[in-house]
């Protein structure tokens, strides 16, 4: 019986960060490979796990290796289904960062990847183990506001620019659009919270700010305007976020019916001065809403016949240790319980692919005029 995961890495940077929970060499899983093209980000990998770990610029060969167990793709998300695929199909357990892929179809040929290898497959949605969030759903599946039938979530995105418009984001052949790299957190939420997956969708969303007629080569630094530019950086990711490839919309307004006919609404900004998610979520007995700026969530009740009714409720939100307020140590835990408990996972390679259903049937509503775009069942071959 296997009692610890040996677990190797495609993409080592950026996301590859949480590594850092998963390298126990005396617990329960240990970080043994990883793959990347850039090599500055390997070898900063091999110092940060240890002097034995595996590297290579060559994905291929890390899964050729039988010393590994599971795979973590923390790659660019027009990565993820080559790189998801390729590890089942290698008889490896895969945690997929979201969003699972860029497109339904890629999507599902995952899933079928999935069901055919008999392993494991997690996808990296980290907002269901916050501490908010989760308490969020613990209130909203006690009944405490009844039956859920609205939904509204305001995303502040405060550093579009610097996270996803100085770099490969900001063109919609690597993302499809915003509404899957940023908004697969979002939708997956409201799937979460109402227990209901979105059957039906209206968007409108354009490029307000970012995008231009600047060269697409040209870089911050080489600019000559970089004295006087507000979105000006000079660190990695340095492109300019007025070049001529930027196609991916910055505000975005998403009208969502779900199954059981909730209606929902979904609002992202990029240029907007502030960072924080705000969700409301109105029932037959009640409301809940959070507060990320203070870490409380706020219940209103409304009359009843219940007990309900007779206080509203805050609730003070404990911070959690590690990244993302905690959710990280969490959600690389469970993936570990998965593999050697067979536990259920909280986020499932369904869940993964509705997500990025729902955000395809936006991107084209809101490209085609804002009508209304149904959402695709999935192709079970």
């Amino acid at each position: 019986m296997m009692e610890q995961v040996r677990i190797g890495m495609i993409g080592v940077g950026g996301r590859g960060d949480i590594a850092q929970y998963w390298h126990r060499p005396e617990g329960r899983s240990i970080i043994v490979a990883g793959a990347d093209i850039n090599e500055k980000y390997l070898s900063e990998f091999k110092k940060r796990a240890s002097t034995d770990v595996f590297v290579t610029n060559q994905y291929q060969s890390m899964l050729e290796r039988k010393d590994i167990d599971a795979i973590a793709v923390t790659s660019p998300d027009y990565c993820h289904e080559e790189h998801a695929i390729a590890a089942l199909e290698a008889g490896k357990h895969v945690f997929c960062e979201k969003p699972l892929a860029i497109t339904v179809e890629g999507c599902d040929r995952i899933l079928q990847a999935w069901e055919r290898s008999g392993k494991k497959l997690m996808v990296g949605f980290n907002m269901r183990y916050m501490n908010m969030f989760r308490t969020m759903k613990g209130i909203i599946d006690s009944g405490d506001i009844g039956e859920i039938k609205a939904v509204w979530v305001r995303h502040f995105v405060g550093y579009g620019g610097d996270f996803y418009y100085h770099d490969w984001h900001g063109n919609s052949k690597n993302t499809t659009s915003l509404l899957l790299q940023k908004g697969a957190h979002d939708i997956d939420m409201i799937h979460y919270l109402t227990g209901q997956y979105t059957k039906k969708v209206a968007a409108f969303g354009s490029l307000d700010f970012y995008g231009g007629d600047k060269p697409n080569d040209l870089t911050c630094p080489n600019c000559n305007e970089k004295d006087i530019c507000t979105e000006a950086r000079f660190g990695r990711l340095n492109q300019c976020v007025y070049r001529q490839e930027i196609d991916v919309e910055d505000n975005n307004v998403v009208i969502m019916e779900l199954d059981n006919g909730i209606k929902a609404t979904y609002m992202q900004c990029h240029f907007t001065p502030d960072y924080h998610r705000n969700y409301t979520l109105i029932g037959t007995e009640g409301r809940i809403e959070n507060s990320e700026n203070d870490n409380k969530v706020y219940v209103k009740s409304r009359s009843s016949n219940k007990w309900h009714s007779l206080s509203d409720r805050i609730y003070d939100i404990k911070a959690g240790e590690g990244t993302h307020g905690g959710a990280d140590p969490n959600i690389c835990r469970d993936f570990v319980d998965m593999i050697l408990d067979n536990k259920d996972p909280i986020a499932t390679p369904i869940a993964g692919r509705m997500s990025v259903a729902a955000g395809c049937a936006a991107a084209a509503s809101m490209r085609a005029g804002g009508k209304v775009v149904n959402i695709q069942p999935r192709q079970v071959v």
